[in-house]
């Protein structure tokens, strides 16, 4: 198992990838599908806390591991260690970069601030993320995904006005982070080949939820509104929200903009309502939300799931199941455009999990291989990678380092 085993368009890039749960491992992900070589570290006996994550285990085991840490390879290094700091050091003076997402203070702790780095690599690009980032009030504090969708403000954005906000049921905040550090690393890359030095990417949670906020701050410092949780829909969006079936599901439609609305409107056999003045127009239709999902709740309740996709589709009417997991991975759109994919696990057997996103089509990234045990390519690493011989390696590991 080697660098060459990657094609994809970040083939002949060496990532080391230190630190551990969600937001910097999927930054690793990511680049490792479309082809990076990325070196995981993790500590020897217990490795990355994510080989015990996830809602559902099989006999102990996390079946999230093998997603987070698909196409890496796995060496294990105590970096509390000083011998353990000094392989790091060696693979970081050849690496194109490193991902990191420890509190802020710690590669600095260790001698290995970015600085010092690139004093021996130039080259070096280094994606660091944190919960709140490198700098500010808040730098120095621990900090989850979780922490940051509510700080951030999306949490309060979530549910009904009546309850407390509710998470959603993924990690967003984690995994917005760790897209971001990948989109930093992507623009570093380009950036180096213009200047061939690498440079810091700085992404704190708060900041990539933050980025998706859409007009939410706009609209307050200008108007002092303030966004409030709408349950299902969104505040004067409509109609944009589930809707009941005959067949006791869900359809979500999303009939909101003018030319769809008249069309969903003749889907209804209701063709007045595009004209009537109180949702001939998109703020019309914010105003009088409320009655107009009644009328078309009343429309739906008629139907079943089936006749109203199909009936909405023939329409030209954006609307869709809510899904299950069995939905998903039995959908043939999904299968055919390898947005899932079935993968054999030498330890769990056949597994459906996500594919590669976005498709190339000159380079396309690939699963190579799912996340690997703890240590499997120590060895190699420090003998094919860094040269050590075997007695140098078994320092390594007499010092437990390894």
């Amino acid at each position: 198992m080697s660098a060459a085993t990657g094609t994809g368009a970040l083939s002949g890039l060496r990532v080391v990838e230190i630190g551990s749960f969600i937001a910097g491992p999927f930054c690793g992900q990511l680049l490792a599908d479309h082809g990076a070589d990325v070196i995981k570290i993790e500590p020897p006996r217990t490795g990355d806390a994510m080989r015990g994550w996830g809602v559902t285990l099989h006999e102990g085991e996390s079946l999230w591991w093998p997603v987070i840490a698909r196409n890496k390879r796995s060496l294990a290094l105590d970096l509390r260690t000083a011998e353990g700091i000094d392989v790091l050091r060696q693979l970081l003076s050849a690496a194109d970069i490193l991902v990191e997402n420890f509190r802020p203070g710690t590669l600095e702790k260790w001698g290995l601030s970015p600085a010092a780095l690139r004093a021996q690599n130039p080259r070096l690009i280094v994606a660091r993320v944190s919960g709140f980032g490198q700098t500010g009030p808040y730098a120095g504090r621990a900090g989850f995904g979780a922490i940051a969708e509510a700080m951030a403000g999306m949490r309060n954005l979530n549910g009904f006005p009546d309850r407390a906000p509710p998470r959603a049921g993924l990690s967003i905040g984690d995994s917005l982070a760790g897209l971001f550090a990948t989109v930093g690393v992507l623009l570093a890359l380009h950036a180096r080949d213009t200047t061939g030095e690498g440079q810091v990417i700085d992404v704190g949670i708060t900041d990539a939820v933050l980025a998706v906020m859409e007009s939410v701050l706009a609209e307050h410092s200008v108007t002092g509104a303030t966004r409030q949780r709408a349950g299902t829909g969104l505040t004067g969006i409509a109609p944009s929200n589930l809707y009941p079936t005959a067949d006791d599901e869900w359809i979500l439609i999303a009939g909101n903009a003018d030319g769809v609305f008249r069309r969903l409107a003749e889907a209804m056999q209701r063709p007045e309502l595009a004209s009537d003045d109180r949702f001939r127009s998109h703020r019309g239709r914010g105003t009088h939300q409320a009655e107009l999902d009644v009328l078309v709740a009343d429309w739906t309740r008629g139907h079943t799931l089936a006749d109203l996709l199909a009936l909405l589709e023939s329409h030209g009417v954006p609307a869709g199941p809510v899904s299950t997991e069995a939905a998903v991975v039995s959908d043939p759109h999904f299968r055919e455009r390898r947005s899932i994919v079935q993968v054999t696990s030498e330890r769990f057997g056949a597994m459906t999990i996500q594919g590669v996103v976005p498709q190339l089509d000159r380079s396309p990234g690939s699963i190579r291989w799912l996340g690997r045990p703890l240590g499997a390519d120590t060895d190699t690493i420090l003998a094919a990678d860094l040269g050590l011989d075997a007695r140098a390696i078994e320092a390594l590991r007499r010092a437990g380092a390894v």
